[in-house]
């Protein structure tokens, strides 16, 4: 039996398959974990090649969703500052009346 199966060899043929001392469940699970080991293996080279160098289109996309979220930003306060404005001017001598008067009923 080789130890030194190419990627894509272990995923048509089972290498456990017809070993003396297996049964053919064992073989069997024996098989999925070479599947599965080999697809962590995969997973593991893709991400450190992604993380070691930067995708340049994504970085691109990132910086033009970047600009158009501050576009955004600017118009939204622009927007809450014209709605503010437009509200009339409440009359600040009553906003400060003296609420404390003794509104006891006399008799």
């Amino acid at each position: 039996m080789s130890t030194a199966l190419s990627s894509s060899s272990i995923y048509e043929t089972n290498p456990y398959e017809g070993h003396p001392n297996l049964s053919e469940l064992e073989a069997e699970v024996l098989w999925q974990y070479a599947k599965l080991s080999q697809n962590i293996k995969e997973l593991i080279s893709e991400t450190r090649r992604v993380s070691e160098a930067p995708d340049e289109k994504l970085l691109k996309q990132l910086r033009a969703l970047e600009v158009k979220m501050g576009l955004v930003l600017t118009l939204f306060k622009a927007s809450v500052w014209a709605v503010i404005n437009e509200q009339p001017l409440a009359d600040t001598s009553s906003a400060y009346a003296d609420t404390t008067a003794d509104d006891t009923i006399t008799r």
